[in-house]
């Protein structure tokens, strides 16, 4: 059994990422992991993916495009008030307006940018440069 699925999903897309792979396949799955890829598309580090069911469950087909660095989960979540996003910028990213924080607020999963134009604050879950 695993702890935290979306750790190990997003700790095997850095991996196939740096080996140069153009597919993954993530299993198992969850809406967050959805979700997490969802915004990942949107700000073009991943490619497009396509949810896929079998016997024992669902699993997502991801195609890379070579667009990442780094990415990971943020342990603990901490909770993050709008006036500490730059603080937590500079921990986790390399530099001001390089990559994103995904933010789990009241509203759901959002990256840091668009908390701050919300001006919402909540638990960080995971970054990505």
């Amino acid at each position: 059994m695993m702890n935290d699925t979306l750790a190990v999903a997003l700790s095997a897309v850095d991996n196939y990422d740096r080996a140069g792979k153009k597919t993954i396949v993530v299993s198992p799955t969850s809406k967050v992991i959805e979700r997490v890829l969802k915004i990942l598309n949107e700000h073009d580090f991943v490619g497009s993916f396509e949810k896929m069911s079998s016997e024992k469950g669902g699993f997502l087909k991801l195609y890379l495009l070579g667009n990442i660095n780094k990415c990971g989960v943020i342990k603990p979540r901490f909770a993050v008030k709008v006036s500490d996003f730059e603080k937590f910028e500079k921990r986790y990213l390399p530099a001001k307006g390089v990559g994103l924080l995904i933010v789990s607020t009241n509203e759901g999963l959002m990256t840091h940018y668009t908390a701050l134009e919300k001006n919402l604050g909540g638990r960080l879950i995971a970054y990505c440069y």
